[in-house]
């Protein structure tokens, strides 16, 4: 998972520059119309789901990529959180002991560098998957300007993992977020754990600071909700 160390690094300072990760945790609830007693949570982070959750449930297995992400979720009742990479054997072994009313994931499976494998082990868990994801459209315009592939998946990879395995509905999203200056918008860039900038060059960061003359970033997301007949 290429944002492992993007997201531990700056863990502590996360939370104040997660915004669009916040917003669709919240939007990613609210469209829950079932109260789970049972939810596996794929990328918990330091619980921008869990803190959206209003019922009660028996048992709530949160798993995150990153030690410092786990230390900072919030500690409950019937909550267990652990340490994994999703896209790793341990995982799918973890996973695989239970079944779950319902997956729910947040602005996390885009980095997994197999998502058809992560779908098919949760069919076999799960009747219900609601999930959000960044798309390869997040930061577009820097991807032109310094010529650079996204390292997140596109649409159509996302929309095929899911369907391969579930009946989906999906909607796709963008967001602008506006900034006061290009420092703070570089800044959020680099700490926000969606940056698509951490491999560039020394030359193309340097072009990208200089010829970025937006006062805004761009962010695709799409919404899933996905239900095994």
């Amino acid at each position: 998972m290429k944002s492992k160390n993007q997201f531990s690094k700056y863990a502590n300072e996360y939370k104040s520059n997660n915004i669009i990760q916040q917003i669709c945790a919240k939007s990613l609830v609210r469209e829950i119309k079932s109260n789970p007693k049972t939810i596996l949570e794929l990328g918990c982070g330091s619980g921008q789901i869990f803190s959206n959750i209003s019922w009660e449930f028996d048992k709530y297995l949160a798993i995150d990529a990153s030690k410092c992400m786990c230390e900072l979720h919030p500690k409950s009742k019937n909550l267990e959180i652990k340490c994994f990479d999703f896209d790793s054997e341990e995982f799918f072994n973890e996973i695989n002991r239970y079944k779950f009313d319902m997956v729910l994931s947040s602005s996390a499976l885009q980095w997994s560098s197999n998502l058809s494998k992560i779908v098919e082990n949760l069919s076999y868990i799960t009747k219900e998957i609601n999930a959000v994801l960044f798309t390869s459209n997040t930061f577009k315009t820097i991807q032109k300007l310094t010529n650079t592939k996204s390292p997140i998946l596109d649409e159509e990879s996302i929309k095929y993992a899911f369907s391969r395995y579930f009946s989906c509905e999906f909607e796709l999203i963008s967001y602008k977020l506006e900034f006061d200056s290009k420092k703070e918008l570089f800044s959020y860039i680099k700490k926000s754990g969606v940056s698509s900038s951490a491999t560039l060059s020394f030359e193309n960061a340097k072009k990208l600071y200089k010829e970025y003359d937006l006062n805004y970033l761009e962010f695709e997301v799409i919404f899933i909700k996905a239900i095994k007949d």
